[in-house]
């Protein structure tokens, strides 16, 4: 196949998480043989912050570690799309797009035949910022792929969109692996940006404190961090480094015997089911995993062997001495989450159920008309973190 994939930047993740799995997906179409077409504005605003704080060799670091992946800087004034998706099967269309192309494509695809238009959505705007996304027209799109089930109920549920699947995140593997060989440097190694405060409770509860508290060695890697956040990281003696490039990840969780997950407040109470993409990552990388706590809804992992949780930040402190203290405990965790992903978790099986989703579409019309009776993807849903959602059959609290 030939799939278009217009998206903020592939070619940082610097306050721009979202290019994580948007790589790992590319890259395994690219393998199996399929065409990818990467398009991104020439002013993507993450691309020109970085090039601006640390020079263009930032900008070409992703680019060695994918090589394939080349995308194509457009000025959206004059983005010719018919040139642009000539022969092309299915177009994603991610969230951060901006809103006047997520209009021309919709309008693109209502008077095109022969590709399928997916609006891919990694965020919570929906629930917190909805008019940012109910003001953008997607009536000319296929199908809105959501990283949860909650997420997708919403779109259904408020009639943004007709069609939604939960298209979970997951870890690129050729990437997040384990390293044997990297010594251990520190205890505890927490990777994340700041968000806008979206996690400052939660972040002084399930980090500060229980590092603070055990005295371990800890490093925090992210952006956004106000005056105030870095003193309270200094004074529980945590090293603050800054940004870490997503390809360096699986080096800085190598050098640590620990790590945690502390998701931001709208996931972990608004849209119950969405961990985001560094667990999985983490996870990948064969190191055990401490997380606050959120709401496993769709059964991703197993909870307590997996990763485990901490519902307190004084179970937290337990948990993190349990670990850093009991190699054999530690190693244990670490394997069992890693076997999960490497079975349920990785972009591979992401693009498995693309697509198949995009043959259904392309193939069977009546595929979504017929009420879904013989539907592969509800079958494969709790292999693949993948399921259509259909207001018919789930009721959400949400609504």
């Amino acid at each position: 196949m030939r799939i278009a994939l217009f998206c903020h930047s592939l070619l940082t993740d610097s306050d721009h998480g979202h290019a994580h799995f948007l790589r790992g997906v590319a890259a395994e179409l690219d393998a199996r043989g399929h065409d990818v077409l990467a398009f991104e504005p020439e002013d993507a605003s993450c691309a020109e912050r970085l090039a601006a704080a640390r020079g263009p060799a930032a900008l070409r670091e992703a680019a060695a570690v994918y090589p394939r992946l080349c995308p194509r800087r457009y000025a959206l004034a004059t983005l010719d799309l018919d040139a642009a998706l000539e022969g092309v099967d299915a177009v994603l269309v991610h969230e951060r797009s901006d809103p006047e192309l997520v209009r021309r494509l919709g309008e693109h695809r209502a008077r095109t035949e022969g590709y399928q238009l997916f609006f891919h959505d990694t965020h919570h705007r929906l629930i917190t910022d909805p008019a940012a996304i109910v003001r953008r027209d997607l009536s000319g799109y296929d199908c809105v792929l959501g990283f949860g089930k909650s997420l997708c109920e919403l779109y259904l549920r408020r009639g943004v969109a007709r069609r939604a699947v939960v298209w979970h995140e997951a870890a690129d593997a050729r990437v997040f692996r384990p390293l044997p060989g990297v010594e251990k440097e520190r205890d505890l190694v927490w990777i994340g940006n700041w968000g806008d405060g979206e996690r400052a409770a939660e972040l002084r509860e399930f980090l500060i404190e229980p590092v603070r508290a055990l005295g371990l060695r800890a490093r925090v890697h992210g952006v956004g961090y106000p005056e105030h956040a870095l003193a309270a990281l200094a004074g529980a003696g945590i090293e603050y480094a800054g940004w870490l490039p997503n390809h360096l990840v699986p080096d800085a969780l190598a050098r640590a015997r620990v790590t945690v997950h502390v998701p931001r407040r709208p996931y972990a109470a608004l849209l119950p089911g969405i961990p985001t993409i560094r667990p999985f990552e983490a996870l990948a990388c064969g190191i055990p995993l401490v997380s606050a706590p959120w709401t496993d809804a769709e059964r991703l992992f197993s909870p307590g062997r997996d990763y485990l949780v901490a519902r307190t930040g004084a179970e937290m402190a337990e948990h993190l001495r349990a670990l850093v203290s009991d190699p054999d405990f530690a190693r244990g965790v670490a394997e069992h989450g890693r076997r999960t992903v490497l079975a349920r978790h990785t972009c591979a099986h992401r693009v498995d159920t693309l697509l198949d989703l995009v043959d259904e579409l392309l193939l069977r019309p009546s595929f979504w008309l017929a009420g879904g009776e013989e539907d592969e993807l509800e079958r494969s849903g709790a292999a693949s973190g993948v399921r259509r959602c259909d207001p018919a059959h789930d009721r959400s609290p949400l609504a």
